[in-house]
């Protein structure tokens, strides 16, 4: 007898041509991606759960996968809308609607992320994915020992996943307990060595620890895997600058300044890199541009008359002082550098 052929499910492909697979196939590649995800190769395994979604837009094995995928390839959008999708063809799916709450609470979404949460949790206690998300919410609300709670149950449930390792160590870093911190964040980074979160949680540690060239090593790490990430070059510049590596700050701060020209911490950075580069010119121009949004800040007043004086300006050095002055008549630095300036103007006059 001639072997039976297993029927075929149609599908479209992404470029519009006809396609099909048996289900002997689409067992395959549904064992495929799984095992894509497990190895956390999420690129490889969103393209096997979409191609299964392609099949069958109501596999919601498949929407589960990509939207675990989505999550970790930081597609938070696309991730809600699989998500959604998933819960509304089974409702009592309690990774659904935790995967909803992950990707609500990433769009900044909170109250409806803990809504979607909550119900997860009321169908499945044992979710780790759940109390990962109940423990960044409390994070994000500056609860940190709710959160630790809720991680340490996260990590009870799965502990490979490096992200609720980290989401312990923020933590007890907001606790203050910085040794218990340190031990959770190397744990984490142990899981995954290119945790972006955890680099950064780390370098704030050492910071905190004022082991300034170690969190410049680890900043450049996290920049090989970011070379755009904010929070790191931060992390780099507050160190460089601490440590007087001011020729390294600058080049530092001329890309941070592209990536964050609204954030007051890149401007303050750039000055301190200028001045210590001796670039005293620019550095009073960019402290003129800070002052035209922040016309009270005192410090700000300081610096610009501390670089006037370094530049011989000095009847200019000592108004801008006197403007610190006005501001805060018991500001030490800005009394010290007015009494400088003051005494080289002198000078200068007697000279002529």
């Amino acid at each position: 007898m001639d072997k039976k052929v297993e029927p075929k499910r149609g599908l479209h492909s992404v470029d519009g041509r006809a396609a099909s697979k048996t289900s002997e196939e689409l067992e395959k590649l549904r064992h495929q991606a799984h095992k894509h995800l497990q190895a956390k190769e999420w690129h490889e395994a969103s393209t096997a759960f979409s191609e299964l979604n392609l099949c069958d837009e109501e596999d919601v094995d498949a929407l589960l996968g990509l939207a675990l995928a989505l999550d970790r390839l930081g597609n938070y959008q696309k991730m809600y809308d699989i998500a959604r999708s998933a819960t509304d063809i089974d409702s009592s799916s309690a990774l659904a609607l935790a995967c909803k709450a992950r990707a609500l609470q990433k769009l900044e979404r909170i109250s409806e992320a803990t809504i979607a949460n909550d119900q997860a949790l009321l169908l499945d206690t044992n979710l780790a994915l759940a109390w990962f998300n109940r423990c960044g919410q409390q994070l994000l609300q500056n609860h940190p020992e709710e959160a630790l709670r809720y991680a340490e149950r996260a990590i009870e449930l799965d502990p490979s996943d490096a992200r609720t390792m980290c989401n312990k160590a923020l933590a007890l870093l907001h606790m203050n307990h910085l040794y218990e911190a340190l031990d959770a964040v190397n744990q984490s980074l142990d899981l995954d060595p290119d945790f972006l979160l955890s680099l950064q949680t780390k370098g704030e540690i050492l910071r905190r620890y004022g082991r300034f060239e170690e969190v410049i090593v680890l900043m450049e790490r996290a920049l090989e895997i970011a070379p755009d990430d904010v929070a790191a070059l931060n992390l780099k510049a507050s160190a460089l600058r601490t440590t007087g590596q001011f020729d390294r700050l600058l080049e530092t701060t001329q890309h941070l300044m592209l990536l964050a020209p609204e954030s007051p911490l890149s401007w303050d950075y750039h000055i301190s890199a200028l001045r210590g580069t001796s670039h005293f010119e620019e550095a009073n121009e960019v402290v003129e541009q800070v002052l035209e949004f922040d016309p009270t800040n005192v410090r700000y007043w300081m610096i610009k008359a501390d670089n006037l004086y370094r530049l011989q300006h000095y009847r200019e050095a000592v108004s801008s002082a006197e403007h610190a002055l006005q501001i805060d008549d018991e500001y030490p630095p800005a009394r010290r550098i007015h009494e400088k300036a003051m005494r080289m103007m002198y000078q200068q006059k007697r000279k002529r």
